[in-house]
C-alpha cells in the first residue's frame, strides 16, 4: 500500500501511464501479486526510459517529437488531461484513469471479453481495464481527442498550439522573396570559385593560394558570424530593416569589385562588405520561413535555398562569357545590376508573421550548449561547413591544374556543381518532411563523404600519376561535381530546420545564430587550410580531397549521435 501511494505521487506522468499499462497487462492472471508486480515493473522501466519520448514504440513506429522542450510540454498537457479524466464521473461504465469505451475501436485487435477475476481485493493502484481495451486503441483515442498535440501530429508539442498557414498566397510569396534574396546573396557565395580562379591568374597572381584564400574565407566567415547579432534582432524587430541594409552593402560590394586592384581592396570590398551584406540578407530570409511553415518547413526552406544554386549556375556561366568580352570591371557591374532587381523583389516580399519579442538581448546564449543534442548538432554543422566550401572554392582551379579539361569547361564545372546543388537543396527538403529531417541529413552527409573519398580523391591521385587518359579524370571529376553538388545542397537547406527541431519557434533566431557563430569559425579557416594543404602537396589536390572527406566523416558521426539522443536506435522512427 505504501508503494502504491508513492507511485501515485510520482511527478512523472509517464510513470503513472506505465503503471496503468502494466496493471492492464497483468490482468491475464488471477494472481493479485502478479498484477501488482507487472505494474511495478512497467513503472520502474519508465523511470529509466521516457515513454513520452518512446510513445509506446514497442507497439507501433512513431514520429519522434521535434524537441525536448516540446516533449516536456506535451507531458504536462497529458498529465492535466489524465487528471481531469480521473476526477470526472465514469462515462459508459469506463474505468477511472482510462479513456471511455469507444465503439469505433477495431475489436479484432484484442479480446472482447473481460478476463474472469476472483473476488479478492485489488491493489489500490491497479484498475481493471474495459473489455475492449488495447494500447493501440487507447493511443488512437487520445490522438482523436487532442489531434493537435498527439505524437502522430506534425505539430506535436508546439508551444501554446501555435498555428501555421503551411501555404497560401502570403506564405508562398515569402518563399519567393527568400528565393530571390538567396539567389543574390548565396549566388554571390557560390561564384567564389570563379573569382578565385580569375584573381589568382590576374590581379592577385603574385600571391599564393593560401594567402588569397583569406579573401574568400573572410567573406564566408562574416556571412555566418554576423548571425550572432542578426538572429536576435530579427526576433525583436522583424526582417525589413535587416534585408534593406544587407541589400545596400551587397550592391556596394559587387559594384566596387570592378575597381579593386590590390589585395587589401578585395579584403575590404569582397570580404567585409560582401560578407556582412550576405548575412543581413540570408539570415532573415531563412528565419522568416519559420513563421509560416512548420510541417512543411524543410520543403519551403529547400525551395528558398535553391535560389543560391540557381545563382551559382547563372553567374559563373555569365562571367565566363563576359570576362573575355567586356573585362573584369563591366562583368561584375552587369552582375550587380542583376543583384539590384533580385534584391528589390526580396525587400518587397520577405516579412514575418509571429509577434516580435522586443527588448531581447542580442548577445549569443551559449548556455544552450548545455543541451547535448544542440551541442552535437553544432559540431556536425561545423564539420559540414568546414568541408563544403573547399570544393566550391577550389574545384575550378583543380580542373585547370589537371590539364584534362579546357579552360572554358573548367569554369563551367562550378555551374555543374551548382546545378546538382539546386536539386539537392529542394529534394532533400521535400524528403525530410516525409522521412525525417535528421534521417535525410544523415543520408546526404553519407553522399558527400563517399563522393569526396570515392571520386575526387581517386581523380586527384590519377592526376598526379599521369597514367590514365584525360577522359577518366574528366569523367570522375564531372561525376563528383554532380553527386557532391546534390548531396551538399542539404548543407544549406536542412541545417536550419535541423537546428529548429531542437528549440521553440520563438527562440529559433537565437538558436540558429548561436549555432552559426561557432560554425563561422570553421568557414573562416577551412579555405586557407585547404590552400595550405595544396601548397604542402606541391600543387596536387589529393590532400585537400582527403581533408574534405574526413570533415564529412566527423559530421556524420555528430548527426548520428543527435538522432540517437532524441529518437533512439530504431531505424523506423521518423526524426
Amino acid at each position: 500500500m505504501r508503494t502504491c501511494r508513492v507511485m501515485r505521487k510520482e511527478s512523472s506522468f509517464q510513470v503513472r501511464e506505465a503503471w496503468n499499462l502494466g496493471s492492464q497487462l497483468g490482468w491475464v492472471s488471477e494472481d493479485d501479486q502478479f498484477v501488482f508486480a507487472v505494474g511495478w515493473i512497467f513503472a520502474s522501466v519508465a523511470l529509466r526510459w521516457d515513454i513520452s519520448h518512446r510513445n509506446l514504440s514497442i507497439f507501433e513506429p512513431v514520429y519522434a517529437a521535434s524537441s525536448p522542450p516540446e516533449r516536456r510540454r506535451v507531458a504536462n498537457s497529458r498529465r492535466a488531461n489524465h487528471s481531469s479524466r480521473r476526477m470526472s464521473p465514469n462515462p459508459q461504465g469506463s474505468t477511472p484513469g482510462l479513456l471511455p469505451r469507444n465503439n469505433s475501436i477495431d475489436r479484432s485487435l484484442h479480446p472482447t471479453t473481460s478476463p474472469q477475476t476472483s473476488g479478492a481485493a485489488r491493489p489500490p493502484c491497479a484498475s481493471s481495464p474495459p473489455a475492449d481495451w488495447s494500447p493501440q486503441a487507447e493511443r488512437r483515442a487520445q490522438d482523436e481527442e487532442d489531434p493537435e498535440s498527439g505524437p502522430h501530429s506534425p505539430n506535436y508539442g508546439e508551444k501554446d498550439q501555435v498555428t501555421y498557414p503551411e501555404g497560401g498566397l502570403e506564405a508562398w510569396l515569402v518563399v519567393l522573396g527568400s528565393f530571390l534574396g538567396m539567389t543574390a546573396s548565396f549566388g554571390y557565395m557560390n561564384t567564389i570559385g570563379i573569382y578565385e580562379a580569375y584573381l589568382n591568374t590576374n590581379q592577385l597572381s603574385d600571391y599564393e593560394q593560401s594567402t588569397t584564400g583569406w579573401v574568400f574565407s573572410l567573406y564566408i566567415f562574416l556571412s555566418f558570424f554576423c548571425g550572432v547579432q542578426i538572429g536576435p534582432i530579427f526576433d525583436a524587430k522583424g526582417p525589413r530593416l535587416l534585408v534593406l541594409s544587407g541589400s545596400i552593402l551587397l550592391l556596394l560590394s559587387i559594384f566596387l569589385m570592378g575597381v579593386c586592384t590590390e589585395y587589401w581592396h578585395f579584403i575590404i570590398v569582397f570580404g567585409i562588405l560582401g560578407g556582412v551584406g550576405t548575412s543581413l540578407i540570408f539570415t532573415p530570409a531563412v528565419s522568416s520561413l519559420g513563421h509560416f511553415f512548420f510541417v512543411n518547413r524543410a520543403n519551403a526552406t529547400g525551395i528558398a535555398a535553391a535560389g543560391g544554386s540557381v545563382g551559382g549556375i547563372i553567374f559563373p556561366l555569365m562571367l565566363q562569357s563576359l570576362f573575355p568580352k567586356v573585362g573584369w570591371a563591366w562583368a561584375t557591374r552587369i552582375q550587380g545590376f542583376i543583384f539590384l532587381g533580385l534584391l528589390i523583389g526580396a525587400n518587397l516580399l520577405i516579412k514575418s508573421r509571429l509577434p516580435p519579442k522586443p527588448g531581447g538581448s542580442v548577445l549569443p546564449d551559449f548556455k544552450i550548449f548545455r543541451q547535448p543534442a544542440f551541442l552535437l548538432a553544432t559540431i556536425g554543422t561545423y564539420f559540414l561547413e568546414w568541408g563544403l566550401f573547399v570544393p566550391i572554392t577550389y574545384l575550378v582551379s583543380y580542373a585547370l591544374q589537371t590539364g584534362a579539361m579546357t579552360e572554358a569547361f573548367s569554369f563551367q564545372l562550378i555551374a555543374i556543381f551548382n546545378a546538382g546543388s539546386s536539386l539537392g537543396r529542394w529534394a532533400p527538403g521535400y524528403l525530410a518532411d516525409k522521412f525525417g529531417r535528421y534521417n535525410t541529413m544523415i543520408a546526404t552527409t553519407i553522399g558527400c563523404m563517399t563522393s569526396s573519398l570515392g571520386l575526387w580523391l581517386p581523380a586527384a591521385v590519377l592526376t598526379v600519376q599521369g597514367d590514365p587518359s584525360d577522359s577518366t579524370i574528366k569523367g570522375l571529376t564531372i561525376t563528383y561535381a554532380v553527386i557532391m553538388g546534390f548531396s551538399s545542397g542539404s548543407n544549406i537547406s536542412l541545417t536550419p530546420v535541423c537546428v529548429g527541431m531542437l528549440c521553440d519557434t520563438e527562440e529559433y533566431g537565437r538558436y540558429y545564430a548561436t549555432c552559426y557563430t561557432i560554425v563561422s569559425f570553421g568557414t573562416l579557416t577551412g579555405v586557407p587550410i585547404a590552400g595550405a594543404i595544396i601548397s604542402a602537396c606541391g600543387g596536387a589536390y589529393w590532400g585537400v580531397a582527403t581533408w574534405t572527406g574526413l570533415c564529412y566523416v566527423c559530421a556524420l558521426a555528430a548527426f548520428c549521435a543527435v538522432r540517437v539522443i532524441n529518437a533512439g536506435w530504431k531505424l523506423n522512427v521518423l526524426y
